[in-house]
């Protein structure tokens, strides 16, 4: 290095500071703190609007969806005492009215859980237009069609005969069929009689009080009156090793709660399998 003239001053020392600064004002941290609390918040309120916008049975579908099912992460109890209750392929069908079923399940989603149209829609309608047109015939039975109502069912076709104000299927507290009942059973067995699938049949009633001193109960009469609708409809046609059960469950399933003494309480539910 060439040495410095004689009296010449020593150059100054420049020190430059370089400040980077990522993503603006603190960095970019923030967002992504604020992107995981809005994902939580959006599946905190997906949680509480589930439970009130879905029904019962879609509500186990989704527990099932999202429970594991091997055989061995069932029996060491993974995955089954969740919030919604989950269970495995392994659990018996613990669906209402479970008597007489037996068995395992392979998927519990039910059909309307999807949003597609259901699997028995189709022949939902084919029974009610034959039944619409059988008793279409006459003034008298035309008016035994609000009685009736047909319901699609995660078990199959549920036909409900429906007592009101002004229509009895049964002479009060007996088991004894009224003659516009007998026209609507014999109705009924003519639609059913072409159709495939096992029968079940289930009697209910309101829950007026008995009389002081009357032997009979609810149990026993709802019981009796699902029996004796069986055997008008095989008077009609059904053969009799279609009957899968035969139940009365009393006034224990009303059909107005609000209303334990209205009389559309009283009915009879026939289910035809899928």
């Amino acid at each position: 290095m060439a040495a410095k003239a004689k009296g010449e001053a020593p150059r100054p020392i420049i020190v430059k500071k370089v400040t980077v600064v990522a993503a603006g004002h603190h960095g970019g941290a923030w967002k992504v703190a604020y992107a995981d609390f809005v994902t939580a918040m959006m599946a905190f309120f997906l949680l509480l609007w589930l439970p009130g916008a879905t029904t019962e049975k879609q509500r186990k579908g989704i527990a099932d969806y999202f429970t594991p099912t091997l055989v061995k992460m069932r029996q060491e109890s993974a995955g089954a005492n969740g919030l919604l209750g989950g269970s495995s392929i392994t659990d018996v069908d613990n669906y209402p009215h479970k008597a007489g079923q037996t068995g395992t399940k392979a998927l519990t989603i039910p059909r309307d859980a999807t949003g597609g149209p259901k699997e028995g829609a189709g022949r939902l309608q084919r029974m009610q237009k034959a039944l619409d047109a059988k008793l279409a015939k006459s003034e008298t039975t035309r008016r035994l069609l609000r009685q009736v109502k047909l319901v699609d069912t995660s078990e199959g076709i549920r036909i409900d005969l429906v007592d009101d104000a002004d229509f009895a299927m049964f002479q009060l507290g007996t088991t004894l069929l009224t003659p516009q009942a007998r026209e609507l059973v014999r109705a009924i067995a003519e639609t059913l009689n072409p159709e495939p699938g096992s029968l079940s049949l289930r009697g209910h009633t309101d829950a007026l009080p008995w009389k002081a001193g009357v032997v009979s109960n609810n149990w026993s009469l709802s019981a009796g009156r699902a029996e004796t609708t069986r055997q008008a409809l095989m008077q009609t046609g059904i053969a009799e090793d279609r009957f899968k059960r035969i139940e009365g469950v009393a006034d224990r399933e009303l059909l107005i709660p609000q209303n334990p003494q209205d009389p559309r309480s009283r009915r009879i539910s026939i289910t035809l399998a899928n």
